[in-house]
């Protein structure tokens, strides 16, 4: 009798989200008594603004919700989306051009289904969001990162796209604001970008979830705008999939409310996939996004000023440490310091050699929790998430300076 794998070898091969994996230890932890401070989890603390709610309640008793609707969206919600990607990256597209999907991260899956064969490659600016790299993979494609530190403020150049570019890439991911860094491309920068990716025929998927999430230099100063790509270059729109949705801007990260918006051909594409994988997105969830995104955006204002002002402490207090060089992030919110000055020394009896190592160290001698640079790409690296409570931010920073102090 043959013998056979139990799992398929794609399966086999995914890793677990390190992200939510840290966030998971924090909380059992956390359950068993301990004073664990967490900077894990992307997740605003902040409740779904009352608005939002009140359209879900008042969706939960109309019975059209009760049934089957269209896989690739409410028709009201794709024509809001439209006019958010219009408003918000500058693009006009029609409502046929949008899949709703189960969160963000079903439109990053489906974006590199419908684009990659097998042996395509995607350039992945370095560090880049623990998911990319799984998406890519599972659509049998080839990821090659372009990585920039701190010092290049985790920007990459064109220069460095051009030198990882071959016969063989098809895709540019671009990511502004980013997760994990907080980076933000300008406008010039973007443009020149966006004209690379156009010269050469390569698709952009542009992760667009953070851009309404950005930040002054000036204290109090209006939020500059995170320009998109196909703004910054409108003829690259027949080569790009923006992907986007409500869990971040709106504190609704348990909703599961994500989009795609792209060329007709490929949303079209990404649409006959989700027939199969999962149908329409929670009609609850819909009725909500689209109280979101044509309601009053106040409330979105004041969770913005609340991540500045974490922004500005975090940045302040971890800067203090000896050893942590701090890019002062620009957009979404976290915050990315190096830490590899903490490495190979003596702290608490414990000598890391890795961030991976200093993350366990923080925990058991700290009670913070931190997702460790592996996660992201090379190690040295930490990426803390202010999206917690001002008290608890400023406290488990002060417990890292008393630790490596």
């Amino acid at each position: 009798m043959t013998e056979h794998p139990r799992l398929s070898a794609r399966i086999a091969a995914i890793a677990e989200s390190a992200t939510l994996k840290v966030d998971a230890k924090a909380k059992a932890l956390q359950a068993e008594g301990r004073p664990v401070i967490s900077y894990a989890a992307g997740e605003p603390d902040f409740s779904t603004p009352e608005y939002i709610v009140e359209a879900a309640l008042a969706a939960t008793h109309d019975p059209k919700n009760y049934r089957y609707t269209p896989a690739a969206g409410l028709p009201d919600l794709r024509e809001a989306v439209a006019a958010k990607t219009l408003r918000d990256s500058g693009l006009e597209v029609s409502p046929g051009q949008v899949v709703v999907t189960n969160g963000g991260k079903q439109a990053v899956y489906q974006a590199f289904q419908v684009l990659l064969d097998d042996g395509d490659e995607v350039l992945v600016p370095t560090p880049y969001w623990t998911t990319y790299p799984e998406s890519i993979k599972l659509a049998g494609g080839v990821q090659v990162d372009v990585f920039a530190g701190a010092d290049q403020g985790y920007l990459v150049t064109v220069e460095q796209l051009e030198a990882a570019r071959t016969e063989r890439t098809k895709v540019l991911l671009f990511v502004s604001p980013s997760n994990p860094t907080g980076a933000v491309y300008s406008a010039e920068q973007t443009k020149a970008i966006g004209e690379w990716a156009l010269e050469h025929g390569i698709w952009v998927v542009s992760d667009e979830i953070y851009q309404n999430l950005t930040y002054s230099d000036e204290v109090g100063g209006p939020a500059p705008r995170a320009v998109s790509i196909v703004e910054a270059v409108p003829g690259l729109a027949n080569q790009t999939i923006l992907v986007n949705g409500v869990a971040k801007t709106y504190a609704m990260t348990g909703w599961r409310l994500g989009w795609m918006v792209g060329p007709a051909d490929v949303i079209k594409g990404a649409a006959n996939l989700q027939s199969h994988l999962s149908s329409n997105v929670s009609n609850i969830s819909q009725r909500a996004a689209i109280a979101a995104l044509n309601g009053p955006q106040d409330a979105v204002e004041e969770m913005r000023q609340a991540f500045d002002r974490r922004r500005r402490t975090i940045v302040a207090e971890l800067s203090k440490i000896e050893g942590v060089t701090v890019p002062v992030p620009q957009g979404a919110f976290y915050v990315y310091p190096d830490v590899s000055g903490l490495l190979g020394r003596e702290w608490g009896g414990v000598t890391p050699a890795t961030s991976l190592e200093l993350a366990d160290l923080m925990l058991e001698q700290a009670d913070v929790a931190a997702v460790p640079g592996e996660a992201f790409g090379p190690s040295g690296y930490l990426r803390f998430s202010y999206a917690l409570g001002d008290a608890p931010l400023l406290e488990g920073v002060q417990r890292l300076q008393r630790l490596f102090g």
